[in-house]
């Protein structure tokens, strides 16, 4: 089942969220591998207790020590996804992942509070649980606390810039060509791949001679600087419109 969600930009994105066994299942790896740690460490303790006994150091920095290391299996799900786009060990497992609305990777922030809330999730007869099963877009409390998803990586086109950063995006956003409302779906992905390709290997030929073909084709006079500048304006102008009928 796809879940619509609605970004702050009022645009629609549709995203499969994780299944509630694909989340049992990743919460059930994660909570072995953080049992694991905490009887291996414990293990350590035990057997290193005689050496420590003839060790002089006050109660205070012992406890401080044994603090320092189980930190890493108390924060784990917080660390984990935080450092690894959103994934722990058993996410990474069941192919899900935490995201924000937009797709973007959720701040520390956000991460830290879902984290916060995992205890009240798990902890009061698995509350989150239930939130999961009764909220369509299948977050517990930490989720919707947060702001975030948890959804299938298969379904997952991860944006390096938020929608935040696309002027067309923004509902006070004025396009420049309404001619771009005419532009098919493969002209205008031919002008995003090539503004894209050249960022990593820059043709200036190809784009003059791509900027006087739109010129052309949609009977418009360059208002830009520079061919990037029109080929830019043009592509927003055309998502603008384009996402009016959303």
């Amino acid at each position: 089942m796809k879940a619509d969600i609605v970004t702050g930009q009022f645009v629609r994105i549709s995203q499969t969220p994780a299944t509630v066994a694909e989340r049992m299942i990743a919460r059930i790896i994660d909570n072995v591998i953080v049992f694991l740690y905490f009887c291996a460490v414990t293990t350590g303790f035990i057997k290193g207790q005689d050496i420590l006994g003839y060790i002089d150091i006050s109660d205070g920095l012992l406890i401080l020590f044994v603090w320092l290391v189980y930190l890493p299996a108390i924060f784990y799900s917080f660390i984990c996804e935080a450092f690894f786009n959103g994934q722990t060990i058993g996410k990474h497992s069941q192919k899900i992942r935490v995201v924000n609305a937009d797709g973007s990777q959720p701040g520390i922030g956000q991460l830290l509070l879902r984290w916060l809330l995992l205890m009240i999730d798990e902890g009061f007869f698995f509350v989150g649980l239930i939130f999961i099963i009764l909220n369509h877009k299948g977050q517990r409390l930490g989720d919707m606390a947060a702001g975030t998803y948890v959804i299938r990586l298969q379904n997952y086109q991860q944006l390096n810039v938020t929608l935040q950063d696309f002027h067309y995006a923004n509902p006070d956003y004025r396009p420049v060509y309404p001619q771009a409302a005419n532009l098919s779906i493969a002209q205008a992905e031919v002008i995003r791949k090539t503004l894209t390709t050249q960022q990593s290997t820059p043709n200036t030929q190809q784009i003059e001679r791509l900027a006087a073909k739109v010129e052309q084709t949609l009977g418009i006079q360059r208002r830009e600087p520079s061919s990037i500048s029109l080929l830019l304006t043009v592509l927003h102008d055309y998502q603008y419109y384009a996402l009016e009928l959303v």
